[in-house]
């Protein structure tokens, strides 16, 4: 009696590791074609990008520009920069040392934090070097 309730608790383990190998197999086989259609999606969105940053690079010709400029300077005024619109570092006016009252030279302010989530490196609280 005693054996046969073993082949039987034994029968249905095998069975019920088979059904578990089973599932689990059909679970990887899902997972890798998933993954397979990412690295797929990923591949076209690189193509994609490929062809945007030329179409980009194109459109962004100074001569196309020049002339999309000259075309519309009637409604945009747009003019080509000239080296003496520019300015020089000394021609900066910089704000007075009393514009900002609320931050003095004295004051410090810290700006070390924690991210939610993170955990602390060093194990139990020890530095180290």
């Amino acid at each position: 009696m005693m054996r046969s309730a073993f082949y039987v608790l034994a029968t249905l383990a095998v069975m019920g590791l088979g059904y578990w190998a089973y599932v689990e197999n059909y679970k990887t086989q899902h997972a890798l074609d998933e993954v397979e259609d990412l690295q797929r999606e990923i591949g076209q969105m690189r193509e994609k990008l490929v062809v945007l940053r030329a179409e980009w690079a194109y459109l962004n010709r100074p001569d196309r520009l020049r002339d999309l400029a000259e075309m519309n300077y009637d409604r945009l005024g747009l003019l080509p920069l000239m080296p003496e619109q520019f300015g020089k570092v000394d021609q900066i006016a910089y704000p007075q040392e009393d514009a900002f009252p609320f931050l003095s030279s004295d004051d410090s302010i810290d700006v070390q934090g924690n991210l939610v989530g993170t955990i602390d490196p060093s194990p139990e609280g020890e530095d180290f070097p």
